[in-house]
């Protein structure tokens, strides 16, 4: 029996763009992941994860920043509108997250980090590692440094916040 990926919901997850004072974003370099080409090792993207079973989304993406980050010195500045679905890739489809789901849909929030760069702890909290480097960058880098089958997501996520007037791009 083959299963018509297409029909497969889209698993829940939060996203973080996490602001310094400078008004710059943290991003994480991906691990590679050998599935696919196009999601091998040469991205970065912002802290994102999944929500757990009725959990809020407020409180799911300040768990996921801490797990994928360290960070505890964050304010949340804003729920971003909306949500957005991405599907994953044909080659990563059926093979992520069991085979149950096509891609995610993604609640954004925008938050404000306080604290001191030696704070961020990729190493790894309560999970393995997803990032094997980090920096902060300007919102307007990461349409290009974000593996293309999110970029849809990325630049929404980034008008969003333009228009709350959270960055400039």
């Amino acid at each position: 029996m083959t299963i018509d990926l297409s029909k497969l919901p889209y698993r829940p997850c939060v996203g973080a763009m996490i602001l310094n004072p400078e008004g710059r974003v943290w991003i994480g370099h991906r691990f590679d992941t050998p599935q696919s080409e196009e999601a091998r090792g040469r991205w970065w993207q912002m802290p994102q994860g999944g929500i757990d079973k009725g959990e809020d989304p407020a409180t799911a993406v300040v768990r996921e920043v801490h797990e994928e980050t360290g960070m505890t010195s964050l304010t949340i500045a804003a729920e971003l509108p909306g949500w957005h679905d991405y599907d994953l890739p044909p080659a990563l489809k059926g093979n992520l997250w069991g085979g149950k789901y096509r891609g995610q849909t993604q609640k954004w929030f925008a938050l404000r980090f306080t604290g001191a760069d030696s704070e961020v702890v990729i190493e790894g909290i309560g999970h393995k590692a997803e990032f094997d480097a980090w920096r902060w960058a300007a919102p307007s880098e990461l349409l290009d440094l974000v593996v293309p089958f999110k970029r849809d997501v990325y630049r929404a996520v980034l008008l969003e916040a333009q228009s709350l007037k959270l960055i400039s791009v």
